[in-house]
């Protein structure tokens, strides 16, 4: 097919969330009548005991979120067996040959979570680089996530190696895909990850520290691009414009002044390359500091890698936002005795943790999302247990009979007999409030106040 688009898509994280659905799917509408040859590249978490788990994670988002069927393309270890997938090395002679001719044959590129430094080892003496760069000379997508966006620009930071083993903070070579833009960059997902919590683990992983020191070995005319989790830039290599979508910003940082646009906004390619060189020349933006979660007292016993390969820690995840929400419609809804808007709560959010479960980093959120549908289906059952119906609805005739009786009393000025029906209703929870013309009731734990 010819006269496709040109588009390189880079994601922070969140590449098989509902939040990067309308990315894939803008992308994807771009390239053709469906269906549109669409290849997973699984090489980044190839070395992981359930890579097959992830791979099918991914086809199965395509699937149900996109309508979209994606082969999975494998260039990992060959000790992976069938774990490897279709088009897997295994002990297929031919496999290497399908797996490149599926290549040049996708519209649609795609890979996300995993290690950086491994996927390079991998491609590195095989043609797959090349295949990526043709699919944007000559039209097609590639869509990097995560720890594949790492190799993307030039340099790229072996992120299990620094955070995870502590070595000094160094460079690996990256794909420099991203030089048919014309920038010169790193790139850095997970900008703005804040797990860490009391220390610094924003720039994936690295802290202010180490990537100032990882700053100073660029060369001139060189910068770090940083796209924050779950958010997306899709470069148009033919209009020279970049569409930033999700939750967060697109960053250019050089020697240690940083300028950002926020989702929703487009900005030409030539815009970033000249952002950048102000920076570096001192002009505009912000100089970076050490602000931010402390970098002292460094816990290496965090799990970063979960966030960059199957686990993940649930802190500011779009997830819990949503969990949130339901709990706090749940419990308006049963304070209301509603318990269709109860049902309704605990079925949304059901509906979202389906969604959620496709996304590889989901790991801690989900989990406690799971927890929390358990939590509200409990307390549903419990209320279930004394009666969810306004009470009011059961106990009403009976009292509107004991006011009756009470009124005809007060009417023949057998006051003590009136008096005592108010107290006997009062001790039952029903607090009686007289008025011009007869007598209205309330149950006392709805006034805030009992009746003895």
């Amino acid at each position: 097919m010819t006269g496709l688009p040109r588009i390189l898509t880079i994601m922070g994280s969140g590449e098989t969330a509902p939040t990067m659905v309308k990315v894939h799917r803008a992308v994807l509408e771009r390239l053709g009548p469906p269906p549109v040859p669409a290849v997973l590249l699984d090489t980044p978490f190839g070395f992981q005991e359930n890579a097959r788990e992830l791979a099918q994670r991914v086809v199965s988002y395509f699937d149900e979120s996109l309508r979209q069927a994606i082969e999975v393309a494998s260039t990992g270890s060959a000790d992976l067996g069938e774990a490897a997938g279709p088009l897997g090395p295994g002990d297929d002679p031919f496999a290497e040959e399908r797996l490149l001719s599926r290549l040049r044959d996708a519209r649609y590129i795609f890979a996300g979570p995993g290690s950086p430094s491994y996927a390079l080892r991998q491609w590195k003496g095989t043609v797959v680089p090349s295949l990526l760069r043709e699919t944007l000379e000559h039209g097609g997508a590639v869509t990097f996530s995560s720890a594949a966006a790492l190799t993307l620009g030039g340099w790229t930071v072996p992120v299990y190696e620094i955070y995870k083993v502590g070595e000094d903070p160094y460079w690996l070579e990256g794909l420099d895909v991203l030089a048919l833009t014309g920038l010169r960059a790193a790139v850095i997902p997970h900008y703005n990850n804040a797990e860490g919590g009391t220390h610094d683990t924003r720039f994936c992983y690295l802290g202010e520290r180490r990537l100032a020191l990882l700053e100073e070995e660029l060369p001139a005319g060189a910068f770090v691009l940083g796209i924050d989790e779950h958010t997306a830039v899709s470069m148009d290599l033919d209009s020279r414009l970049c569409q930033i979508s999700g939750n967060g910003v697109l960053t250019v940082r050089a020697r240690g002044r940083s300028h950002s646009w926020p989702a929703g906004e487009t900005v030409a390619i030539e815009e970033l390359q000249a952002t950048a060189e102000a920076l570096a020349a001192g002009r505009g933006g912000i100089a970076t500091g050490t602000a931010g979660p402390t970098a002292a007292g460094e816990d290496l016993d965090d799990e970063p890698d979960a966030a960059i390969s199957g686990g993940g820690s649930y802190q500011g995840s779009p997830l819990l936002e949503v969990v949130r929400a339901k709990e706090d419609e749940f419990a308006r809804s049963l304070g209301r005795r509603d318990v269709a808007g109860a049902v309704r709560a605990v079925l949304e959010l059901q509906g979202s943790i389906t969604e959620w479960s496709h996304d590889i980093p989901a790991g801690d959120a989900l989990d406690r999302s799971l927890g929390s549908l358990r939590s509200l289906i409990v307390e549903l059952g419990r209320a279930g247990e004394g009666g969810i119906r306004d009470p009011r609805e059961t106990i009403g005739p009976f009292v509107e009979a004991m006011l009756e009786l009470r009124q005809k009393a007060r009417g023949e000025r057998r006051f003590d007999d009136a008096d005592a029906i108010r107290d006997r209703l009062g001790a039952l929870g029903v607090e009686v409030r007289d008025g011009p013309g007869r007598s209205e009731w309330v149950l006392a734990e709805d006034s805030g106040s009992r009746a003895g």
